[in-house]
């Protein structure tokens, strides 16, 4: 029986033009054995929710370095629910205060990797949340 493969996108919203971190996170999701889509800088989050919905993927990973991260994961969070697709994981990396971690869990995000984040924390983390559903 072949184990079907965790699909992570990684996404840089709206004008983040930051992207060494994420393309560095990429690989190493690759390397813990997940399929993984970089959708490439400046999306919007239409942008975002189209092709994690064509990928069919489980988690969606946004790196933002903006200091943006509370309203786009609040506008995420809207469109995924209008699109009945909130059963997909939400998780954030980048520059995230420690204050703002919570705000983010509240709204629903799953796992948050400030800066410095070991890769295989990122890799377990993902693979144990979508492994519960």
């Amino acid at each position: 029986m072949l184990e079907k493969k965790i699909r992570v996108l990684i996404a840089k919203p709206d004008l983040d033009g930051h992207d060494r971190g994420a393309k560095v996170v990429a690989l190493a999701l690759r390397d813990a054995g997940m399929e993984v889509i970089y959708s490439g800088l400046h999306q919007s989050i239409d942008q975002i929710l189209n092709t994690a919905l064509q990928e069919s993927v489980d988690v969606i990973g946004l790196s933002i370095m903006t200091g943006g991260h509370l309203p786009i994961c609040k506008k995420l969070f809207n469109r995924l629910k209008e699109e009945d697709m909130e059963d997909v994981h939400v998780v954030v990396g980048g520059v995230i205060p420690k204050k703002d971690i919570p705000k983010l869990t509240e709204s629903g995000v799953k796992g948050v990797f400030p800066g410095g984040t070991n890769f295989d924390e990122i890799a377990d983390s993902i693979q144990s949340m979508v492994i519960e559903d």
